[in-house]
């Protein structure tokens, strides 16, 4: 029988919704025994939370004060060293995950497994190849641990169950490396919702021009209660800053709702979206590759298209 540790991602004191859905991948292998880790300072208040989603057999709660903040080089011993008993380790295929699990893995002696999609049975998955233009089936040697980062955009997050699984405390024997300390983090305060977890989406491309532009992105982003991303060439042009972008090399999401403004439609951004629920595409160039896979497409001026639809709302 698969046992599974999956390693919690959270902040600030509250589980991030990413957690719950990489339990949704683990519930897709039969008769798993799913446990969560949760790696912090004070894990009381994360780990209640992780105990309540339906799946979960028991949370291992590690209190470190070096958890404090989660460096992939503290956690990534600490990790190692709970996975030992188990079959498979997972995390999401987040910031967070594509820091840590590469270090647990190396530290297990044991192959990385990424943005696993679908998991067929306890040793063979689905995962994306070619920026999302193919997908590949791989299977895992029955007699090794499985470590592997969950694509959370392919799965829905696990909901809460009647009764919260048991909470333990854990104290993992492990060497923590003292090369790494932590100096500060820098976070745009904003008060519109997390890109990788909103419902809505309202994405702008290089047509906009500048950075003031961008404005007319934010307001129709503000109407809809939706966050905000940017293809990769906004990005580099400089009229947003890069924690908005959308696409391969930046956020894979899958809001129920995509808007997708003066941006053409590369495959590296479609990659990033291709499990939004519905896509809309406002373009002026009417053969733009966006259009091939939008719901909704409007042919027209951004500028003038744009103001009017927000007015509308």
């Amino acid at each position: 029988m698969a046992k599974i540790l999956i390693v919690a991602e959270h902040h600030g004191g509250k589980l991030n919704p990413s957690t719950a859905k990489c339990v949704s991948c683990a519930r897709q292998i039969p008769g798993a025994e799913i446990h969560v880790a949760v790696l912090a300072d004070d894990p009381a208040a994360v780990a209640a939370d992780a105990a309540k989603l339906d799946g979960v057999s028991k949370v291992l709660a590690v209190a470190n004060a070096a958890n404090a903040q989660t460096l992939a080089a503290v956690l990534a011993p600490q990790v190692a060293a709970l996975a030992r008993d188990y079959s498979h380790v997972l995390a999401p295929s987040t910031t967070f995950g594509k820091d840590l699990l590469p270090r647990v893995a190396a530290l297990l002696g044991e192959a990385m497994l990424s943005d696993v999609m679908v998991a067929k049975d306890a040793h063979t998955f689905e995962r994306p190849i070619y920026a999302g233009n193919a997908i590949v089936t791989v299977s895992c040697p029955p007699e090794r641990k499985v470590v592997a980062t969950v694509r959370t955009a392919s799965y829905a997050a696990a909901g809460d169950c009647a009764q919260a699984a048991a909470v333990e405390s854990a104290s993992p024997s492990a060497e923590l490396p003292t090369h790494t300390r932590f100096l500060e983090l820098k976070a745009g305060a904003s008060d519109r919702p997390d890109l990788q977890s909103a419902s809505r989406v309202v994405s702008g491309g290089r047509a906009l021009g500048s950075g003031d532009a961008f404005q007319i992105i934010y307001a129709l982003a503000d109407k809809l209660g939706a966050a905000v991303g940017a293809s990769r060439a906004a990005v580099d042009a400089g009229y947003v800053p890069s924690d908005l972008q959308v696409g391969q090399t930046g956020k894979i999401i899958a809001p129920g709702l995509y808007i997708a403004i003066g941006i053409s439609g590369a495959i590296q951004h479609l990659t990033g979206i291709k499990d939004a629920g519905t896509i809309v595409a406002i373009n002026k160039d009417g053969e733009a590759p966006i259009f091939e896979i939008a719901d909704i497409g409007l042919v027209g001026d951004l500028f003038k298209l744009v103001p009017e639809l927000t007015q509308a709302l």
